[in-house]
């Protein structure tokens, strides 16, 4: 999508940005992607109203062949995934010893593999850690970001446009309810916490609906098909900067950009889609007990309403917030969202008010308590 007229490539914009595949997928033919078309506010408006195309074919994707992946993936990660069936996906964190976020990921079984998604420049990180958690299992993990490309259909009207790829009646999310303090044993049913419906597409791949729309995670090599026939069915396309400003005001965190190395799920709202509180043992589930038992996480994850006034250019990610010359968190996402003005992500400490008046270098932020 990077040929269509008007891309303007988020390389060109930011050298710097993390939304650029990696090097290694690079060198296999796997393109950069579009910051926007020439409009993006407009393109905004399109993901947040009706429906559009938008490119994420730069995050990583993951194969995991072999009769015992649900069982071997579901003790090295967070999520219950013994009784996910083909044509289900779900989602998934890896965490560390002390419980702080180092990976996500998006699932999709298809019956004989389970397809993994995650952040550009975190496959070789996942990778390289199943691999390390083999041993015996009959399981295969690989890179296969060459081979698969993920494209979303976001928006309202998802489900209408991607009836013109021959595939309708996706269900909408399954959640399970995140349980209070100290619930029982049994209380959180022996199930992923979060089901998402997958279906094959026609011209191959699958299609899974998530929280914004419809991700398509195609063959790479019927990538430029799809989006012609999307296309040709009226479907605008989208950049990633809309994407991620409907993703900011949904309040959806992205692991990476919205976490730090001390982040754990409960400070960023990452219990109810990827972590089974009643499944036993993994890596790191001392530490999301322990404060789910409390029921305290000890920061949480907030919107915030930057006024604008001293500068029209949302702070990067990792620059401190502070209240009265004292830093009590940190920004994640910010962008310029086309109702909502400068929002942006930002981890704070619990003890923060919501009335807080918070600073963010010369520009002043204050809490979205909705």
């Amino acid at each position: 999508m990077i040929d269509i007229a008007g891309a303007v490539a988020v390389e060109s914009i930011d050298e710097a940005s993390r939304d650029q595949p990696d090097p290694a997928h690079v060198a296999a033919g796997v393109r950069g992607v579009a910051a926007h078309y020439g409009d993006p506010l407009r393109e905004q408006r399109t993901l947040d109203t009706e429906v559009g195309l938008v490119d994420r074919s730069h995050r990583g994707v993951i194969a995991v062949p072999g009769e015992e992946r649900a069982g071997w993936l579901h003790t090295i990660t967070s999520q219950h995934l013994t009784t996910l069936a083909a044509n289900e996906g779900t989602e998934l964190l890896v965490l560390s010893p002390h419980g702080h976020v180092e990976q996500h990921a998006l699932v999709a079984e298809d019956g004989e593999t389970a397809w993994l998604d995650t952040e550009p420049g975190a496959t070789e990180g996942l990778l390289t850690y199943l691999q390390k958690m083999r041993f015996f299992s009959k399981v295969d993990p690989r890179d296969a970001t060459a081979e698969r490309a993920l494209l979303s259909l976001v928006g309202p009207a998802a489900m209408d446009a991607l009836g013109t790829l021959g595939v309708t009646g996706l269900a909408a999310p399954d959640v399970v309810a995140v349980p209070g303090p100290k619930f029982a044993h049994g209380a959180v049913p022996p199930r992923a916490s979060v089901r998402y419906d997958v279906r094959p597409l026609p011209i191959g791949g699958w299609a899974r609906r998530g929280p914004l729309g419809v991700d398509l995670l195609v063959p790479r090599s019927a990538m430029e098909q799809v989006v012609a026939e999307v296309r040709g069915a009226g479907v605008p396309v989208a950049g990633l900067w809309a994407y991620e400003a409907i993703r900011v005001a949904a309040r959806q965190p992205r692991v990476g950009v919205d976490t730090d190395h001390r982040t754990i799920p409960a400070e960023v709202d990452l219990i109810a889609p990827a972590v089974h509180l009643d499944k036993g043992c993994y890596r790191g589930q001392e530490t999301v007990a322990r404060v789910h038992n409390m029921g305290r996480p000890p920061r949480r994850l907030v919107l915030l309403h930057l006024d604008g006034v001293t500068t029209d250019q949302p702070p990067t990610a990792g620059t401190p917030v502070t209240l009265d010359g004292r830093a009590v968190g940190f920004v994640g996402t910010a962008v310029l969202h086309h109702e909502l003005g400068q929002v942006a992500l930002a981890v704070l400490k619990r003890n923060v008010p919501d009335d807080a008046a918070l600073m963010i270098g010369e520009t002043a932020a204050a809490i979205d308590p909705s």
